[in-house]
């Protein structure tokens, strides 16, 4: 997976469809199916249409999953609930997982092709130590906000996007990153009757548990860093 071709015709045609694809959601009202609420009351509609047409159902879920996310669309975390309660914790996780990494890294992609050579050239020289440390240290940043639930997941999209990280990186370390707070809320899901907020969901016990586990290894790299540097300065 490289970056895609630049030009100006693509970059309009795409910032275009993005546009309508946002009216038509909010033209449409869809944004309301994406509740705690709603889904609670649409919760046996959705077994039983699973249960009817398996296969389908969980290409379409998959499909308006990575749309959500591609496109920043308030109501991931409700669909990984809804993932939880209709499909279980091992397929949910699996088809959330890989679905959520898909969007977020194609999120990534529309935000560099549209965004990061302008912001590359207007601001070479400030960026040049973010870029510098991107590519030093770029999967352990990356890994430490997938894993800190307070972080918005379009932001870390964006700002990775106008970074140089290549999107091969950007994928896996996405993917492995997310994982533990998909199981979270995937598990969540399965006792959807008994969370009356999305805030039941996460404590502030576990939400330092995974910032904590998010900043490990960055903080393991620069211990093994000084301890060599120390070594080799004897």
């Amino acid at each position: 997976m490289g970056d895609l071709p630049k030009g100006s015709t693509a970059r309009v045609a795409l910032l275009t469809g993005i546009i309508l694809v946002v009216i038509l959601v909010k033209w449409f009202g869809l944004e309301q199916y994406l509740t705690l609420a709603q889904l609670k009351v649409l919760q046996a509609q959705f077994a039983d249409f699973y249960a009817a047409h398996p296969v389908r159902v969980m290409a379409l879920f998959f499909c308006t999953y990575v749309t959500v996310t591609t496109l920043s669309i308030p109501g991931a975390v409700i669909m990984t609930l809804a993932g939880g309660a209709i499909f279980g914790l091992v397929t949910g996780v699996l088809l959330i997982s890989f679905a959520s990494t898909l969007g977020a890294t194609l999120a990534c992609i529309m935000a560099r092709f549209l965004l990061r050579e302008w912001v590359q050239g207007k601001f070479a020289e400030r960026l040049q130590v973010i870029n510098d440390g991107i590519a030093r240290e770029g999967a352990f940043y990356l890994f430490t906000l997938r894993l800190i639930p307070l972080c918005p997941f379009f932001v870390i999209n964006l700002v990775m996007g106008l970074s140089k990280m290549p999107i091969r990186t950007y994928f896996w370390v996405s993917q492995v990153g997310m994982l533990p707070g998909t199981i979270v809320y995937v598990n969540a899901g399965r006792e959807l009757s008994r969370i009356d907020s999305l805030s039941d969901i996460m404590s502030p016990r576990l939400i330092l548990a995974f910032a904590l586990l998010g900043i490990l290894p960055l903080l393991s790299k620069k211990i093994i860093g000084w301890y060599q540097s120390l070594i080799g300065g004897e």
